[in-house]
């Protein structure tokens, strides 16, 4: 058997172990210490804006303590972008909240200005006005940031910007992770740079920060005894898994001139194609291109083209399946313009991980020009 070319997987520098040994060495493996400390520094370093970032255990916790803080609870309403991964979306429901999904459009694939705001007036008609818009950088490629802004603060409305595809993204010369009210970063396996599991909270305050950290280590009050006014939990990152990603930050830059470089191979290398179309960057937009990603011109072309790949152990996948279409949230409120239906059915992720060798991107430009030869 031919070996596995995985869509995204983890890639290692070596300036990871250092980091990891110190912690070894100093016995700092709680969930605290100088690389916890470090890695937030690297990260605030690196967005270049005037944030603060709380390092902890997911991106899906960052979201649902974005939630927390924006104090979202029973019975009120979050906005969603429908086109995403479930991550964004979970958490309104930790809440005991109600997720509102909103389609997208086609320039960015993101979250849909103009539906948005048919959702915002229509919630405020129906006696809710949303507490939140949870907006996704879907794939590294940036929302409409001032659309989407200009209409959450026409109503007075929190922005939760998941930058958890977009580490290395940028939107009119500023780092993605800077934009929202709150912002979210993932260091999952998959991702632009991994700590294995984790992820950061990026808030505007230090006190935020502080507060963050707070409920992520269980809420405890300061007391000699174990002593709980509110409820907390257990988010925080560890100093090891701290470490792993103080490594990765010295190589960030260069996993993501490595995925925006697979992604011009495969632009040049199926040009002439015309059955294949890719997401451009408009204009003040720069995408990490954390997944390259085509469009077909049917959805049988795109299953067949995923099956053609997987014949030859090329892992590849569909664009993400909308959150309206989900068993598990049909039954919440979405507003719709058919847009994420469409690049769900049409659409496919290709492998783009920086480890990619010129062999492996060969193998599948090889095998896509093939399956086009006898579709």
């Amino acid at each position: 058997m031919k070996s596995k070319i995985w869509l995204s997987s983890p890639h290692m520098s070596g300036n990871e172990l250092p980091y990891i040994q110190d912690a070894f060495d100093s016995n700092w493996v709680a969930p605290l210490g100088p690389n916890v400390n470090g890695f937030e520094k690297d990260l605030q370093a690196y967005i270049k804006e005037d944030r603060h970032v709380a390092a902890l255990a997911s991106g899906t916790s960052a979201l649902h303590l974005s939630l927390i803080l924006l104090d979202v609870k029973q019975g009120d309403e979050v906005i969603c972008q429908s086109k995403t991964f479930s991550a964004s979306a979970n958490p309104i429901v930790y809440q005991g909240a109600t997720p509102v999904f909103v389609d997208s459009e086609r320039d960015t694939w993101n979250i849909c200005p103009i539906q948005l705001e048919i959702a915002i007036k229509d919630r405020i008609e129906k006696g809710t006005k949303p507490k939140a818009i949870i907006a996704v950088h879907l794939y590294g490629m940036p929302y409409k940031v001032d659309e989407v802004n200009a209409v959450a603060s026409k109503y007075n409305i929190a922005v939760i910007e998941d930058s958890a595809e977009s580490l290395g993204s940028y939107y009119k010369g500023k780092n993605c992770g800077t934009f929202g009210d709150f912002s979210v970063l993932s260091f999952n396996g998959n991702k632009i740079i991994t700590t294995s599991g984790g992820g950061a909270l990026v808030t505007k305050t230090i006190e935020l920060k502080e507060k963050a950290i707070f409920l992520a280590t269980q809420a405890r009050d300061n007391a000699p005894h174990y002593l709980h006014s509110q409820i907390g939990y257990n988010y925080r990152m560890s100093n090891i898994v701290a470490g792993i990603g103080r490594g990765q930050m010295t190589v960030l830059d260069s996993h993501v001139e490595k995925r925006r470089s697979n992604y011009k191979f495969y632009v040049e290398s199926f040009k002439n194609n015309a059955k294949i179309v890719f997401l451009k960057e408009p204009e003040n937009y720069i995408s990490n291109r954390w997944l390259s990603c085509i469009l077909l011109d049917t959805k049988e072309t795109r299953e067949g083209l995923r099956l053609a790949l997987e014949q030859e152990n090329i892992e590849s996948r569909p664009l993400w399946k909308p959150m309206h279409q989900q068993p598990v949230f049909k039954k919440y409120p979405s507003y719709l313009n058919g847009v994420s239906d469409d690049l769900f059915e049409k659409g496919l992720c290709l492998p783009s991980g920086s480890n990619l060798t010129d062999q492996e991107l060969e193998r599948v430009i090889t095998t896509v020009n093939n399956y086009f030869r006898t579709c």
